[in-house]
């Protein structure tokens, strides 16, 4: 029997960013973290789950646990399931708010299972994150950190490349007390949309691209949407409300991911000015993250 024990640290990250609908993702510097210890060759034991944080209390401390059937997805796919294991969540991120809790577990799980048998680099890892997650614009920037564009390929494969973003981009997060569930918010969006919404996102994607990476006194511009964030409105109208009051004043809000945190991209000087219109929202100034997940082992 052998036993090992690693711990992953992976970012929150903002998915969209305006126009960028799932393809754009930036990695912030708010983490979760999970201790992971596995068993293998051993006799089978039930799974143990503490969690401090985050969902304490409230999420499942069995296998239902997201980080687990990430574990156990993982695992399975290279073919070797431990006989034990067990878990201790520390969680950060903020649950049904658009800041990819959902993609921090899952790639915490998929970075853990893959360095407990042997592979610690990130290879191959997207594509497992994927097939859990079902898009890959969050968990490719948590697993990369930074700006990434996500795409899938000819063969329905997901891949993504890494942007540097300018230092003096300084993310702010808006984050109500309220959640809105991924799956009401995709189910407001329509089948089709006009094709001159369709033309329009695409440059502002485009240009946010550049914003972020060179020009970032582009960022109002880039960040304007025609795609999504109008059509969710009903799910979040306070949230609408407040990109629209944002943006008003001349600030770069977006709907984070799904919603219903509210993401401004701008300056160094903008929080007063967010903290002035976003009054009874816990309004958090964050930094852009570069690592992405982070492994290491336990020394004995």
């Amino acid at each position: 029997m052998s036993t090992a024990t690693v711990l992953v640290r992976t970012p929150a990250t903002s998915a969209n960013l305006g126009p960028g609908f799932d393809a754009l993702g930036l990695a912030l510097s708010l983490h979760d973290e999970v201790e992971v210890t596995a068993e293998f060759g051993g006799p089978a034991t039930p799974v143990e789950v503490t969690v401090d944080g985050e969902g304490a209390g409230s999420v499942p401390l069995d296998e239902r646990h997201l980080v687990v059937r990430s574990l156990r997805a993982a695992f399975a796919e290279l073919g070797e399931q431990p006989s034990a294991l067990r878990l201790r969540c520390r969680n950060a991120l903020p649950h049904g708010r658009g800041l990819g809790s959902s993609a921090a577990a899952i790639v915490g799980g998929v970075v853990a299972a893959r360095a407990l048998t042997g592979l610690t680099a990130h290879d191959d890892a997207l594509a497992a994150a994927d097939r859990i997650e079902g898009h890959p614009d969050n968990v490719a920037a948590c697993l990369l950190g930074g700006l990434t564009v996500a795409w899938r390929d000819d063969a329905g494969a997901a891949r993504a490349t890494r942007v540097d973003v300018h230092p003096d981009v300084a993310p702010v997060v808006c984050v109500p007390s309220f959640e809105v569930s991924t799956e009401k918010a995709r189910g407001l969006l329509p089948e089709t949309v006009p094709h001159a919404d369709a033309a329009a996102n695409a440059g502002r994607a485009a240009l946010l691209v550049h914003a972020l990476g060179k020009r970032p006194d582009l960022l109002l511009d880039a960040t304007a949407d025609r795609l999504h964030q109008h059509y969710r409105e009903p799910a979040m109208p306070a949230t609408y409300a407040l990109v629209t009051a944002l943006r008003a004043q001349g600030l770069a809000a977006v709907v984070s991911g799904a919603g219903p945190t509210v993401l401004v991209l701008g300056g160094g000087d903008d929080l007063s000015r967010v903290e002035a219109l976003a009054e009874g929202w816990d309004v958090r100034a964050l930094q852009v993250d570069t690592q992405g997940a982070v492994v290491e082992f336990a020394t004995a």
